[in-house]
């Protein structure tokens, strides 16, 4: 299946320092392609994969789940380890949760993560009843495009794919369980108003992990998909100063690709 504008991979070849991108559930890499070029533009390395099933057509997306999408960004992070002396790993939404994921299996060889909107859990009655609706049901209404900012829309399916849904909830389930050992330095940056995954998913998050250097960020301005939405500048700045923080090593910059 031909990809949906936008959706394509990214990927920029910079100094030692490298930076794994997530996007969510649904979306593709357009929904954080700016916050990714922003940090290729000032000398980072940068790996900003397509997670199996998105990018095409929702129908597409029944046929993988949670260990697939979490395959592909461990794939993609292995690859950034082997070229870069330090790696950092940032994710929207689902993104962020992958991010956790990863920073829960693979300790030290993360320097440190950037969630903004990180999902926890698939919250309400119609999430306790996927186990039975996927079976009935393919899909349900989409979740893409949560974005106060006038003219601006999310690249990703206007159905969720109820089999990838309750496959996404079995596997925040058992995140939470691993959250405890996420022991870096984490940057969190979540919107009080937020129509996809609400506060309460931040705060559980900051209550269950272990890191000690732990900075929160409000994003006054925008809903879910912040990284394109108002407070997006403010994203992008306060990563790459939290990475600058932490790294003596920003390098010089490289030359971006695609693909």
């Amino acid at each position: 299946m031909p990809l949906l504008p936008g959706a394509e991979p990214f990927r920029h070849d910079g100094g030692e320092v490298g930076v794994l991108v997530c996007h969510g559930f649904t979306g593709s890499p357009q929904s954080v392609r700016p916050w990714a070029e922003h940090l290729a533009e000032r000398g980072l390395s940068v790996s900003l994969p397509l997670l199996p099933g998105h990018g095409t057509r929702w129908q597409d997306m029944q046929l993988t789940g949670w260990q697939d999408w979490y395959a592909e960004v461990d794939r993609a992070l292995g690859e950034l380890r082997e070229r870069c002396s330090e790696v950092f790993v940032c994710g929207l939404s689902m993104g962020g949760a992958l991010t956790l994921r990863l920073a829960a299996r693979h300790g030290d060889a993360i320097k440190g993560i950037v969630l903004v909107n990180p999902a926890n859990k698939v919250h309400g009655l119609a999430a306790k009843a996927l186990p039975v609706a996927r079976h009935l049901l393919p899909s349900s209404k989409g979740i893409a495009s949560d974005i106060a900012k006038p003219g601006n829309e999310e690249v990703g399916y206007d159905r969720v794919p109820l089999h990838a849904a309750h496959s996404f909830r079995r596997g925040l389930r058992a995140l939470d369980s691993e959250l405890p050992q996420v022991t870096q330095p984490l940057l969190l940056l979540h919107s009080p108003e937020d129509h996809v995954v609400p506060p309460v998913d931040s705060a559980r998050i900051l209550a269950r992990v272990s890191s000690r250097d732990v900075t929160e960020r409000l994003l006054e301005h925008s809903y879910h998909v912040a990284t394109l939405d108002h407070d997006a500048e403010l994203i992008f700045d306060e990563t790459f100063a939290f990475i600058s923080r932490l790294s003596a090593g920003v390098g010089e910059v490289g030359t971006a690709s695609r693909g």
